[in-house]
């Protein structure tokens, strides 16, 4: 039998280390020139009058993380990218103004903590809230997020409808391998159509969720029930709308409205 040939062996064990150690190296110097342009980007918008906004930009960032996953990988996971560059965003937020992020978890805190972080990363500071209702007024400050539990006995997305300014613009997780959506996040942000979206829409018709989705699909609107309590119902509609489609006017209920809009799931 031939010997087999030196050229396709395996490398080994040390050489594969010493090519970590060059990888690790070469990523801290692009994440150190990353992070350093965080400041140009703050200086820059502070120069032409935009340093007081809130640097959130929902859309953009869904943009460039669905580009980096269609890129050509063999190994990365979508959750490793996604990870990775969450950390990245979040850093970068935090160092062009004020980020601070508020979380009101229902029963389960840890849960909507722990989606948070994967969300906007370590960078911000992050503070459970035992109400709703702080967890809403402190998005409502500048750099302000609010991440909130859909918990059957709150309906704090009712209150969106009377807040018009205070948007849902995130759906937690953001991954559906991490699991069914358990939170909504809330800003003062303006949320932008990604190509890929889920409309939230509140309303008090009365009647089965069923039966609500039955008028809707006839004027062609999708959506599912996601949370129901104190005579609310909120729907969560495949695509994006804006708060005056004529489409969402023509559906049932006296008191409804549209309150956010957020990407679908990154890995769908």
């Amino acid at each position: 039998m031939a010997d087999a040939d030196p050229k396709l062996a395996a490398p080994s064990l040390d050489a594969v280390r010493a090519r970590l150690d060059e990888i690790d190296a070469a990523l801290l110097a692009l994440v150190d020139e990353r992070a350093g342009l965080a400041r140009h980007v703050a200086a820059a918008k502070a120069a032409a009058g935009d340093g007081d906004k809130f640097a959130l930009r929902p859309g953009r960032e869904t943009a460039l993380l669905r580009r980096l996953l269609a890129r050509e990988r063999t190994a990365a996971r979508p959750s490793l990218v996604v990870r990775i560059w969450r950390e990245l965003i979040g850093d970068s937020l935090s160092r062009q103004g004020p980020f601070h992020i508020n979380v009101w978890g229902g029963k389960d805190p840890a849960r909507s903590v722990e989606f948070a972080r994967h969300r906007f990363g370590a960078a911000p500071p992050l503070r459970s809230v035992p109400k709703a209702e702080e967890a809403l007024a402190a998005a409502k400050t500048p750099g302000g997020v609010g991440v909130l539990a859909l918990a059957a006995d709150t309906p704090w997305w009712g209150r969106l409808l009377a807040d018009p300014k205070l948007q849902v613009f995130a759906a937690l997780p953001c991954l559906a391998a991490w699991g069914p959506m358990t939170a909504l996040a809330v800003a003062e942000v303006e949320v932008e159509p990604t190509g890929d979206d889920r409309t939230f829409w509140v309303t008090d018709a009365p009647g089965s969720a069923a039966a609500i989705e039955d008028v809707l699909s006839r004027d062609g609107v999708a959506g599912d029930l996601i949370a129901e309590a104190g005579g609310l119902k909120l729907f969560a509609l495949i695509g994006f709308y804006q708060a005056g489609d004529e489409r969402l006017a023509r559906a049932p209920g006296r008191l409804s409205g549209v309150i956010g809009a957020a990407p679908a799931p990154l890995d769908v």
